[in-house]
This record gives C-alpha cells, structure tokens and sequence, in this order.
C-alpha cells in the first residue's frame, strides 16, 4: 500500500472514532427552538388563546397594538413546530389605494410579502428564519392573495387572514368557502378602519354569527387591551377622538 493510501486510511479510521452521532428520528425542529409558550398580557388575550384551543374558527376584532396579529401568527407557528397542522395560509386584501399585486415586480411571495411582514416575522421568531424559508420553499407556508384565490381548497391548515374589514362581501365569502376539514381560521381586523366605500365583508360575517347563533366566537380589544407602547396607544386613543 502506497504511502497516500495508508495516510488516507488513518484519517478515515480517526474520523470514525471521533465523529458526532446525531439523531434525525425527531422533528427538524426539535433541539433547534426550545421557546416558551404564549403568554397573555391581559384577560382579552387569555380569552383569544383560550378561543383558538377550542375552536376551529375566530373572529378577532379591536385597535392595532393589541396582539391580535401577533398572537394568531405565534399561534400558528407553534402548531406548525408540534406538527398540529401541515399548512399556514396567510391572506389579506389588496391595500385601499387599489394598486393590484401585479404592478409589483417579483415572484407571488415577493409581491404579497411585505404587506404580510408583521405575520412572516412572528412566524420567523417561532421556528427560525431558515425553517421557514425552507417551508415556504416546499409550499407548507403559502401567502395567497384574493386575485388568486377562487378555486382553491385548503384542509389540515391554520388560515390567517388579516385586515379583514378591508375585504367586501364577496371576497369573504370567497375566502370561507375555501376552508376545508381539519383547519382552524383566523378572521382578523378592525372594522373601525374600513377602507371601502361597500359594505365591509368583516361586518358581514359579525352580522351572520349573531344573526344566526353560528358557532364562532367573536373575540373584541378595546383601546385598554393595546400593548405594542404607550405612544401606539397615546396616538390610537388620539385618533380616536377625531375618528379617523
């Protein structure tokens, strides 16, 4: 044997004795992230966790700064880590000026990803920036707009859709005949900040739930619920008083 191939051999056998055993039998995210659970800072948010546990269906309503996104987004991310769920859509209307996404270079994620930033980040500091490109690679994180919505049907996910008072009848009820079994939905907003000149979808929906005594609770923050800062809830209260 050459003098190569015998040094080659050595470094193989030393390699062996000290290489690192790991153990891929778990999830990829098991080891990773240990994270503690979601803890709420007042009673209106231990009533939305205690409402997304037992109930496959929410409408989440009240001022910015009070959790609303952030909770439901955490939320679905945990079930996504225990792998509860398979799938997180997360949606919204188009903005009020009307620009569609297709004015918007980039793919479909690069168009809808900054509208959903506030989602993508609390999704990101659940399971990991790489796990999450990762999932939105293989498609298990999808951001779907209205445009591109009909004919779609969704099962074994947790749905978002966020500032739902921006979405008119039809768009919602496009939106919730997507929902197939084993899902749990999300329907958030603040119908105080309307931006169309129609009926709001969101008012809709609230209308239909206590109308018909449908099973979804109807989770609604006040302006002492926000918890982003005391300037958030200084300028909120402000506008409030000029309801703007």
């Amino acid at each position: 044997m050459s003098k190569h191939h015998e040094k080659q051999r050595r470094k193989t056998r030393r390699s062996l004795e000290t290489a690192q055993v790991f153990d891929l039998t778990g999830s990829k995210f098991q080891g990773e992230r240990s994270l503690p659970p979601i803890k709420p800072l007042n009673a209106t948010q231990d009533d939305y966790l205690d409402a997304l546990k037992t109930n496959s269906q929410v409408v989440v309503l009240g001022p910015a700064g009070t959790g609303k996104t952030w909770i439901a987004a955490t939320y679905a991310a945990d079930l996504f880590r225990q792998r509860r769920i398979r799938k997180i859509i997360l949606t919204r209307p188009n903005v009020p000026s009307g620009r569609s996404l297709g004015f918007f270079p980039g793919t479909l994620e690069e168009k809808f990803g900054p509208w959903a930033a506030p989602v993508i980040e609390a999704i990101k500091e659940r399971i990991g920036t790489a796990a999450y490109e990762i999932a939105v690679k293989n498609g298990d994180i999808e951001m779907v707009p209205f445009e591109v919505m009909r004919g779609r049907s969704w099962r074994d996910a947790f749905i978002l859709l966020d500032e739902a008072q921006n979405a008119t009848p039809a768009e919602m009820k496009t939106f919730l005949t997507r929902i197939g079994e084993d899902c749990k939905v999300v329907i958030n907003g603040d119908v105080s900040q309307c931006d169309l000149r129609e009926t709001s979808g969101l008012r809709t929906v609230i209308h239909l739930i206590k109308s018909q005594m449908l099973p979804v609770p109807i989770v609604e923050f006040t302006l002492n619920d926000i918890v982003r800062s005391g300037v958030c809830e200084m300028w909120v209260r402000a506008f409030e008083e000029v309801h703007c």
